[in-house]
């Protein structure tokens, strides 16, 4: 075997397949069509791309080294666009944003509204406290004016009767440990059977009641969790970042902005009586606008991403609102629903039900359409030569892979969130058809194929419109990038 050509002494690009572009150190300062720098008489660069063997006389040889590969490097910063093309996007985008912000001066809430506090569900004075000491004592003393129960022993309530009063109860001394009452301890009895055992020095979370007898007046409600979760959410924020770098940490800054806007305007304006599906697309379309443009830059592929997200969010909003005013949907069907109905009777409880359809899609659209979009722009770049419809045809292909794995995923989500309920029905024997018939049920159901359909819809559309735009481009060569298609030299032969 012939020895190959020494390779030069400086870094050369890396060069990939088609397909398979990789990003350029300055894909604005080099040619894309091919690797090989030539000179004006022919020669070969020896520290361009392209390794050139040849024999002494400097003659090209069969085993002459030429990656004169015609696509470029699209991982890196998108390929500017024209200025008239800008103009048309801007012309489009510009309008939308300030409608959205007029949208959100009109609809601010300025804080959600005050009420009386009930004490039922979510809606108690609660503080924080810590378990000073823990006790085993005999169930009978502490349920000892307890009527015992009629239920028999097979059943579960006469077992966990059985259990209070003859098991080993545990006597919690509970000392709150903030808010006006602060430094005061109670007796907090927990049964063997109870869901939630309480472990000496454990922080909890303490209900006040303060019409209640002094004895009664707090109770343990739940645990203290802050530290694991936000050990948590530091160990995740910290992926992101050691991952996606700087786009890593906008990501973490625009998740951060769109709970802001979440809780600051989105939940306190439908508290205050705003039309939910008003407020939601008004605050949808400022979190899509804020994240798309903070993770990936002021581009004209970004405001591709945002019109074909926009399209989509108003299909699934008029398909929403149509078949849940046809299925007859109310919103209101578990407690939560009921306390804020209860708390807040102005509130329509159904555009409550399709501001969530809508707001649930957002995140999910985000990645389908930024995707689909890069997809078209690296084929673009990849070969210039392509029309609009070679590069619909050639992202769509991409599309459909990515529709099955999202909406395989949008529907396992769901089925997991309602996992429990899926297994009462499944106790009760009862059949496909009354389980998607029960309004708990047809309420995932809805806001699944709701949300699906504009998912699917997205990638088309996307698409079509990513094509569109970047075939029409006519940006010149400002970058020395030829109009014309890709060249391709002759790969390297191995002599045997």
């Amino acid at each position: 075997m012939t020895p190959s050509p020494q390779p030069p002494t400086e870094p050369t690009e890396t060069v990939g397949h088609i397909g398979h572009p990789h990003a350029s150190p300055e894909p604005s300062a080099r040619p894309s069509d091919g690797h090989s720098d030539r000179h004006s008489d022919g020669r070969s660069d020896p520290h361009s791309g392209g390794h050139s063997g040849g024999d002494s006389g400097g003659r090209p040889s069969d085993r002459s080294h030429g990656h004169g590969h015609g696509h470029s490097h699209g991982h890196g910063p998108a390929a500017p666009v024209s200025k008239h093309l800008r103009k048309v996007i801007a012309a489009v985008l510009i309008p939308f944003a300030a409608a959205v912000f007029v949208g959100m001066v009109v609809l601010w809430p300025g804080g959600a509204p005050g009420h009386e506090r009930t004490g039922v569900g979510f809606d108690r004075q609660t503080q924080q406290g810590v378990v000073t000491s823990l006790e085993q004592v005999d169930c009978k003393t502490v349920n000892a004016a307890q009527v015992p129960t009629t239920a028999a022993p097979s059943t579960p309530e006469g077992r966990q009767a059985q259990a209070e009063q003859t098991g080993e109860c545990k006597k919690a001394t509970v000392e709150v440990s903030s808010g006006p009452d602060k430094g005061r301890t109670f007796v907090e009895v927990v049964q063997p059977g109870a869901p939630r055992q309480l472990e000496d020095g454990q922080e909890v979370v303490v209900a006040y009641a303060p019409d209640a007898p002094r004895d009664l007046q707090y109770s343990v409600i739940d645990v203290n969790r802050k530290l694991p979760m936000a050990l948590l959410a530091g160990i995740f924020a910290a992926a992101v970042v050691l991952v996606g770098r700087m786009r890593g940490l906008f990501a973490l800054v625009a998740l951060v902005v769109s709970f802001g806007v979440l809780t600051l305007f989105i939940l306190p304006a439908i508290l205050q009586g705003s039309n939910p599906l008003v407020v939601a697309v008004v605050g949808a379309s400022a979190i899509m606008l804020i994240a798309l443009y903070m993770c990936h830059g002021l581009t004209a592929r970004t405001s591709v991403a945002v019109l074909g997200t926009l399209v989509s969010l108003l299909l699934i909003g008029l398909l929403g609102s149509g078949f849940i005013d046809w299925a007859f949907l109310s919103g209101n069907t578990d407690d939560n629903t009921g306390l804020i109905h209860g708390l807040y009777p102005d509130i329509d409880m159904s555009g409550l039900l399709l501001a969530g359809v809508i707001i649930g899609s957002l995140g999910v659209l985000d990645d389908v359409t930024v995707t689909q979009t890069s997809a078209v722009w690296e084929l673009h770049h990849a070969d210039p030569s392509m029309g609009p419809r070679a590069l619909y045809r050639a992202a769509i292909r991409i599309g459909r892979d990515h529709i099955a794995s999202v909406v395989n995923t949008l529907v396992l989500a769901y089925a997991g969130a309602a996992l429990p309920l899926l297994l009462l029905f499944s106790i009760a024997n009862s059949s496909m058809g009354s389980v998607a018939n029960s309004e708990l049920v047809a309420e995932e159901i809805v806001r699944t194929l709701v949300g699906s359909i504009g998912l699917v819809a997205s990638v088309p559309v996307t698409t079509a419109l990513a094509a569109l735009v970047v075939s029409a481009d006519r940006p010149g060569s400002p970058a020395g990038i030829p109009a014309a298609g890709p060249v391709r030299g002759r790969g390297r032969r191995r002599k045997r």
